[in-house]
């Protein structure tokens, strides 16, 4: 019985946006859509959505007010 190490050989890995890289593994060659290369938060270019933008929609959907200072003292 091999030992599992004796089954990992070198791979090429190689993604859409054209970069390749080596790795072990246990097939010759993997191919991947996105790579630290690409994708956007290791790139920098993602950006954090805002959540007022959803709080607004729903509000809109459902006709309630959407001013927070409102919310905030009817709890009170």
């Amino acid at each position: 019985m091999p030992k599992k190490e004796s089954i990992y050989k070198n791979a090429v890995v190689t993604c859409t946006c054209g970069n390749t890289f080596e790795t072990l593994s246990t097939k010759d060659q993997i191919h991947v859509e996105v790579c630290h290369k690409c994708h956007p938060f290791y790139t920098g270019q993602a950006t954090m959505q805002s959540r007022t933008g959803r709080a607004e929609k729903f509000n809109q959907k459902y006709g309630l007010k959407s001013n927070a200072g409102d919310a905030d003292t009817a709890n009170a």
